[in-house]
C-alpha cells in the first residue's frame, strides 16, 4: 500500500490529465450515443424554429441570472464583515464566474479575478478565500435545494438506462435532501459560528443569512434552467420539473469532472434525462452555451481588459507602470479570449459553410484559395490554443505570435466562406490585446515551457469537440478515400477530414518537438573553490554551511566576493537566509535573481532571512511573513550559575555521573568515527520515523560529515551522540546542524553535549551559539493582526501534535538566550501559499542530486585553511 501512495504521488499530474481526459471522451461518446438518430438536418430545423421572443428572453433570463450571481458575493462580504459596494462585488463576481464557467479551473481563473478586484479594494488574501468559500456554499445550496424540490414535485421516477430510481425512492431522496438544508439553516440558529479548519477560520451565516443564500441560488438556478428552457421550441410547462432537475444534474455532474467548461458533459446529462425531442433540445443546448456562457464571457473580457488597459496607459506612459502590471489581469484575461478564438476558428472548420456566401466567395477567388484558407483557419485554430498559455505568463513572443494569427484569422474566415462574424471575434481579440501591450514585457523564448496540465487538458477537450463536430455534421457522409482528394464547392466534408489532419499533423508535430528538443540546460552553478572558502570559513553566519550540503544552487555577485544559495521547486525560487559576504554586495545579487525569477515566470521566496534583508525584502516587492525567532547564546556571558541554569545543571551532572564523557573530534580524524556515527544516525531515523531532510538542513551523508570537526559524548569509550560542529573563521559564530543519538544514551544527554560545547566555544572565543530556529515563536494573534499571524498563534499554541511548536521554545529558553526574529518574504495571495508548499516540498522530499553538483570533499589543506582549527 505505501509503494501503491508513492507511486500516485509521483504520478499524480499524469494521472489527472488521463482521468479527464477520458471523461471528456466519455462524455462526447455519451453524446454520440444519444445523438445517432439525430441529423444536422434537424438541429438546423430546430435551429430556425427558435424565434426573436425565445432569444430575447433567454437574454433576459441571463441577465436576471448573472445579475443574482452578483448577490453571492455581496452576502459574502457581509458575512465576513467587510461589506463593499455593490458595484465592485459585481465586478469581482461578474468577471470570475464568466471565467470560470468557460474554463473551469475556477481557483486559478475565477479566483484571480476575485483576488485581483478585491485586493485592489483592500481585502487580503484570506479574506478573498472566505469569499470564495461562502460563495461556492452557497452555490451548493441553491443545487441540492434546486435537485431536492424537484424530486419531490416530480411524480415518476428516473431511468437512467443501467441505474434507475422509483417513484417512492426518488421522492425519498428529495425529501432528505430538503431535511438536510433545512437541518444546516436551524444548525446556524444561534448565530456566531465559525468554521475552523487549522487555524483558518470562516464565519458561518446567521439564519437570516442562510435564507437569504437559498432564495438568492435558488433565483439563479431558476433563471439560468428558464434561459435553456425557454429555447426548447415547443416545451410544457409540465415538463419543467424534470427539465429542472436534469438541469441540476448536469450542472453537478460538469463541477465533479471537471471537463473544461463541462464540454460534453453538461449537454450528455440534460439530454438524457430530459424527454421529448431531441434535435430541439440539442439546438437550445448550443445557443444556450452561446447566449448564457460565450455572451458574458466577451463581455467580461472585454470590461476588464479595458479596465486595465486604462490602468496601464497613464498621461507620462507606461514605463514607470511595467513592473507593477505583473500582477494584473489582462495576461489571464487575454489567454482565455485567444484559446476562445482558437476553439470558434476549430469549430467553424468542422461545420459546414453558408453555401450563398460560398457562392458569392467564388465569383471573386477561385476554389484553391477557398480551400487553402479553410485549411489554414484551423490551423491558426490550434496555432492559438497553444500559445494561450504562453500569454498567460506575459511572454512578448506570445504577444507577437498571437496577435499575427488573429489577424491571419480573420483574413483566412473571409476567403473560406465570408465568415464576418469569426473575423470580427478575431479582430476584436487582437485590438484588445493591442490595448494591454506593456502587459507583455516579458523578453523570453516564445514557449518557455510545455503545456501545464490544466491547459492541456483544454486543448485535447476543444480538438475532440471539433472533431465530433465534423463527424456529428457530416454523418451521412459514406466516407471513401476519394474524400481526402475531392474539392468541390460544396465538398464540407472533404475539407473537414483535410482540417481535421491538419490540425493532427500540427499537434503532433509541436508534441514531438517538444518530446525531442533538448533539455535546457541548468545554469552551472558550481561550488569552486571560491565558494567553498566562503562556506567554510570567510562568512560570519554559520549558515554559510548550507552550502556544503550540495542540494542548492550557488549565484555569486560580479565581485565574487559574496553568494546566495536557492534552489528551485516547481515555480517557486527559494533564497535560504540571508547572502553571504558584505552587505553592500546583497542589493546587486537579489536583483539579479529576482530579474531571473521573472524572466522564468517563476515566483521568488526568501526563507529565514534577518532583520537586514527586510528593506530589501520590500524593494523587492515582496510580502514580509514573521516565520519565527532564533535562539542566540552570547557565549563571553554564559556560565551554568545562578538559577536560571538550575535544569541544566541537574541534566549535565546527571549524565556526568551515568559515565559521559564529552569530546571535539577534528575534521581530520572524523573518518575514523564515521561508522559509529552513520549506526547512531540510522537508528535515530528509525526510532523516531524520520526521514532525512534537506534544504535547510544537512543530512546524513559521509562526505558532507567528515568536513567539519564532530562534538561527541561517550559513555565507557562507546559514542550514544553526536552533533556536527559549524563555525566562522573569524571566530564570530558557533552552532552545529546534525544532532543525534542512540536509545542507550543516558538522561540528559543532549543538555550534557550542548552544555559542554558552548563552555568549549566560550574557551575558543567565539562571540555566540545559535541553537536555531523556533518556528511560529514570537508571533502574537492579537485582535487586529493579520491573518497569517492569526493563524500562526494559533498553531504556536495549539499544534503541538503536528510539531512541537511551545516544547523547541521552552528548549531553547533553558539556555537564556536572545531571541532574533527570522521572517519569509514572498508573492502576495495565493502565490505564497504555493510558495509555501513548495518549501515544504523542498526541505521534506529532498531530490536527488547529482553527485556533479554536490560540494566536493575538501582535501585536508584546504580544510585547514577555510576554518578554525580544533584545539587539538
Amino acid at each position: 500500500m505505501p509503494e501503491v501512495r508513492a507511486w500516485l504521488r509521483r504520478y499524480r499530474i499524469q494521472i489527472s490529465i488521463l482521468v479527464v481526459v477520458l471523461l471528456v471522451a466519455l462524455g462526447l461518446g455519451a453524446l454520440q450515443q444519444l445523438t445517432r438518430e439525430i441529423h444536422l438536418s434537424q438541429v438546423r430545423a430546430a435551429f430556425h424554429a427558435i424565434g426573436t421572443p425565445q432569444l430575447l428572453a433567454a437574454l433576459g433570463l441571463t441577465v436576471v441570472s448573472y445579475l443574482t450571481l452578483t448577490l453571492y458575493d455581496v452576502l459574502a462580504l457581509r458575512i465576513i464583515g467587510r461589506p463593499l459596494p455593490w458595484r465592485t462585488a459585481a465586478l469581482a463576481s461578474f468577471t470570475s464566474y464568466t471565467l470560470s464557467h468557460n474554463l473551469g479551473l475556477s481557483l486559478i481563473t475565477g479566483g484571480s479575478a476575485r483576488y485581483r478586484v478585491y485586493t485592489a479594494a483592500g481585502l487580503d488574501g484570506p479574506d478573498v478565500a472566505r469569499i470564495i468559500a461562502i460563495a461556492g456554499g452557497t452555490f451548493w445550496m441553491g443545487v441540492l435545494t434546486l435537485t431536492g424540490v424537484a424530486l419531490l414535485v416530480h411524480p415518476m421516477g428516473l431511468d437512467f438506462g443501467a441505474f434507475a430510481l422509483s417513484p417512492v425512492l426518488a421522492q425519498a431522496i428529495g425529501g432528505v435532501i430538503v431535511a438536510a438544508i433545512c437541518g444546516a439553516v436551524a444548525f446556524n440558529a444561534r448565530g456566531g459560528r465559525r468554521l475552523a479548519l487549522f487555524g483558518w477560520r470562516v464565519p458561518l451565516p446567521t439564519p437570516g443569512q442562510a435564507l437569504a443564500q437559498l432564495a438568492i441560488a435558488s433565483l439563479d438556478l431558476a433563471a439560468a434552467a428558464g434561459a435553456l428552457f425557454v429555447l426548447i421550441p415547443g416545451a410544457h410547462l409540465s415538463l419543467l420539473p424534470l427539465f429542472v432537475l436534469g438541469y441540476a444534474l448536469a450542472i453537478v455532474a460538469g463541477l465533479i469532472t471537471h471537463v473544461p467548461g463541462g464540454i460534453g458533459v453538461f449537454e450528455a446529462v440534460v439530454l438524457a434525462v430530459v424527454p421529448g425531442d431531441k434535435p430541439a433540445l440539442l439546438a437550445a443546448l448550443v445557443v444556450y452555451r452561446a447566449i448564457y456562457y460565450l455572451l458574458p464571457l466577451a463581455l467580461g473580457i472585454a470590461i476588464l481588459v479595458w479596465h486595465e488597459g486604462r490602468r496601464w496607459h497613464p498621461p507620462h506612459g507606461v514605463i514607470a507602470g511595467a513592473r507593477s502590471i505583473a500582477s494584473g489581469m489582462a495576461p489571464l484575461l487575454l489567454s482565455a479570449a485567444s484559446f476562445t478564438g482558437g476553439a470558434i476558428l476549430l469549430l467553424s472548420g468542422s461545420l459546414p459553410a453558408i453555401h450563398h456566401r460560398l457562392r458569392v466567395l467564388h465569383s471573386f477567388v477561385p476554389l484553391p484559395f477557398i480551400e487553402g484558407s479553410h485549411l489554414a483557419a484551423s490551423l491558426v485554430g490550434t496555432g492559438l490554443l497553444l500559445l494561450a498559455p504562453g500569454l498567460y505568463r506575459r511572454l512578448d513572443g506570445a504577444f507577437l505570435a498571437t496577435r499575427t494569427l488573429l489577424l491571419a484569422g480573420a483574413v483566412f474566415s473571409l476567403a473560406k466562406g465570408i465568415d464576418y462574424e469569426e473575423a470580427i471575434v478575431c479582430l476584436s481579440i487582437a485590438a484588445l490585446l493591442q490595448w494591454t501591450r506593456p502587459a507583455f514585457y516579458r523578453r523570453t523564448a516564445l514557449i518557455e515551457r510545455p503545456l501545464s496540465p490544466g491547459w492541456l487538458v483544454s486543448v485535447i477537450a476543444v480538438v475532440a469537440l471539433a472533431v465530433w463536430v465534423g463527424l456529428f455534421s457530416y454523418k451521412r457522409i459514406d466516407y471513401q478515400e476519394t474524400l481526402w482528394w475531392q474539392f468541390a464547392l460544396r465538398g464540407d466534408a472533404s475539407r473537414f477530414l483535410r482540417a481535421s489532419l491538419g490540425v493532427g499533423v500540427l499537434l503532433s508535430g509541436a508534441a514531438l518537438w517538444r518530446l525531442l528538443s533538448p533539455a535546457h540546460p541548468r545554469r552551472a552553478e558550481v561550488f569552486n573553490a571560491r565558494a567553498v572558502e566562503w562556506a567554510m570559513g570567510g562568512a560570519l553566519r554559520t549558515e554559510a554551511n548550507l552550502a556544503l550540503i550540495g542540494d542548492k544552487r550557488i549565484l555569486f555577485s560580479p565581485g565574487g566576493d559574496a553568494f546566495l544559495m536557492y534552489q528551485v521547486r516547481g515555480s517557486s525560487w527559494i533564497v535560504m537566509a540571508d547572502p553571504v559576504g558584505p552587505r553592500e554586495a546583497w542589493p546587486d545579487l537579489l536583483w539579479r535573481l529576482r530579474a531571473m525569477v521573472d524572466a522564468a515566470q517563476g515566483r521568488l521566496m526568501l526563507y529565514q532571512i534577518s532583520p537586514s534583508m527586510l528593506e530589501l525584502a520590500i524593494d523587492l516587492g515582496l510580502q514580509i511573513v514573521k516565520y519565527g525567532e532564533e535562539a542566540m547564546v552570547d557565549l563571553p556571558e554564559f556560565t551554568l550559575e545562578g538559577p536560571a541554569m538550575r535544569s541544566l545543571r541537574y541534566s549535565e551532572r546527571r549524565a556526568a555521573r551515568d559515565g559521559a564523557e564529552f569530546e571535539v573530534v577534528p575534521a581530520a580524524s572524523v573518518g575514523d568515527i564515521l561508522p559509529e556515527l552513520q549506526a547512531i544516525s540510522d537508528q535515530w531515523l528509525a526510532a523516531k520515523k524520520h526521514r532525512e531532510k534537506g534544504f535547510s538542513l544537512g543530512r546524513f551523508e559521509p562526505a558532507y560529515v567528515a568536513q567539519f570537526d564532530c562534538a561527541v559524548v561517550r559513555c565507557g569509550g562507546r559514542i550514544v551522540a553526536f552533533a556536527n560542529i559549524w563555525k566562522t573563521e573569524r571566530r564570530y559564530e558557533l552552532s552545529v546542524d546534525l544532532m543525534r543519538h542512540d536509545e542507550s544514551a543516558p538522561p540528559g544527554t543532549m543538555d550534557f553535549l550542548f552544555v559542554h560545547l558552548l563552555l568549549w566555544g566560550k574557551e575558543q572565543g567565539y562571540q555566540r551559539f545559535t541553537l536555531g530556529l523556533a518556528p511560529m515563536s514570537g508571533i502574537e494573534g492579537r485582535k487586529l493582526a493579520p491573518a497569517w499571524a492569526k493563524a500562526a498563534a494559533i498553531l504556536f499554541q495549539h499544534g503541538e501534535r503536528i510539531y512541537g511548536f511551545r516544547g523547541l521554545r521552552a528548549y531553547k529558553d533553558k539556555f537564556a538566550p536572545r531571541w532574533e526574529p527570522r521572517y519569509i518574504a514572498g508573492p502576495r495571495g495565493i502565490g505564497l501559499v504555493q510558495a509555501l508548499r513548495d518549501l515544504n516540498a523542498l526541505v521534506t522530499r529532498p531530490r536527488g542530486i547529482e553527485r556533479s553538483r554536490r560540494a566536493p570533499a575538501l582535501p585536508a589543506p584546504d580544510r585547514q585553511r577555510g576554518r578554525a582549527l580544533s584545539p587539538a
